[in-house]
């Protein structure tokens, strides 16, 4: 190890319990392999996530953080692997995401605007079932972490979660209901409302089911798997779901849906 990696790593440990942990964490993995930012989210069920850190500029923050919490979390494969509890450690998002995320209309019309080619994520679990997920990016421009890199990232996995577990041990209290019921749980309620009841007045139960699925980017014989019905019937239920809601695209679907949880 270089002085650098061991001073790096003497900061780190002597910021803990202050408000540069997280710069400092970023500071020790940047020693290890580069990239381009990094950001911090923290995740309890289906809660709105909190954002412990970042180093986005304006313009990226406004994609990356604002618009994400409004919403698009709850499409996103880092999210929906916490919502499974995935096993802590080191992740790629191709790895977690659905088999059609990349051709999925989240993906083109959400996920592009953020100018990544990768993005790798540290699954830390914490108490109380909190789960915090470290994430490092490369911007288009960059290569994508190669095998050396990911394993060498990897291998500093356990020092993450060790300093993670002391230092945001009390990070459970910011998604009980009397932490901060007028700052998150309006919201919250209602990204969890217009999600659950998208459709609802004249989609099937099934039909939603269909509709949560693609909008989470899973290709029709994939849902047909999840479901345990056929990839024609899958394939039913989408033409009923567009005709029902009198679109005739996936575009227009994800549309309505963004548009459903701007109007809550």
């Amino acid at each position: 190890m270089t002085n650098n990696w061991n001073s790096s790593v003497g900061e780190l440990i002597e910021a803990l319990g202050e408000n540069d942990f997280p710069a400092r964490l970023v500071d020790m993995l940047g020693q290890v392999a580069d990239f381009d930012y990094s950001v911090m989210f923290a995740y309890s069920g289906d809660a709105r996530p909190v954002d412990l850190f970042d180093n986005f500029p304006g313009s990226k923050k406004r994609i990356f953080v604002t618009m994400y919490q409004e919403g698009p979390y709850l499409l996103y494969p880092f999210f929906l692997a916490c919502l499974k509890s995935v096993p802590s450690g080191l992740y790629r998002l191709r790895d977690l995401a659905p088999d059609r995320f990349y051709q999925s209309e989240y993906f083109r019309s959400y996920y592009v605007r953020t100018g990544l080619s990768e993005e790798i994520g540290y699954f830390l679990h914490l108490a109380g079932g909190v789960m915090v997920v470290v994430s490092l990016m490369r911007a288009d421009r960059s290569p994508a972490f190669n095998s050396r890199e990911f394993a060498a990232l990897r291998d500093v996995h356990p020092i993450l979660a060790a300093v993670a577990t002391r230092h945001w041990h009390e990070l459970y209290l910011e998604f009980t209901p009397a932490a901060s019921l007028e700052e998150q749980s309006s919201t919250q309620r209602n990204i969890e409302s217009t999600f659950r009841n998208f459709g609802r007045t004249g989609l099937t139960p099934r039909e939603r089911e269909v509709v949560e699925y693609v909008l989470k980017g899973h290709s029709s014989k994939a849902i047909g798997k999840v479901l345990g019905i056929a990839t024609g019937t899958v394939r039913i239920h989408r033409k009923n779901v567009y005709a029902k809601l009198g679109i005739n695209s996936q575009g227009e679907l994800f549309s309505q849906f963004i548009n459903a949880l701007a109007g809550r």
